[in-house]
């Protein structure tokens, strides 16, 4: 089976570079061994997409701005290692929702 591949599409027209990088970079971090490929794509008119093979898991114009970092690994977890604890993350996830 191949490895998951990421997809974040950012506005060039808002130079959001910096931001989808910074996510790639906190993304490839936390799943090194867990993500087999990810792709920053450029984009006009305000884009900002996250894709996990065929699904799109955030898509800034129908959610709202941006994911938090905690939130989209959260969103990543769920598909690409559903069993995995992500520690602090989720415990001030469990703390929040109670």
């Amino acid at each position: 089976m191949a490895e998951p591949r990421i997809v974040i599409t950012y506005c060039i027209q808002c130079r959001w570079l910096l931001r989808a990088s910074w996510m790639a970079q906190e993304l490839l971090t936390t799943f090194s061994r867990e993500i087999g490929e990810l792709t920053l794509r450029t984009g006009t008119g305000g884009v900002f997409t996250i894709e996990v093979g065929d699904e799109v898991i955030w898509d800034r114009a129908v959610d709202g701005g941006f994911p938090d970092i905690a939130e989209l690994k959260r969103l990543v977890r769920d598909r690409v290692a559903p069993g995995r604890n992500l520690g602090h993350i989720d415990v001030a996830a469990r703390s929040a929702s109670q």
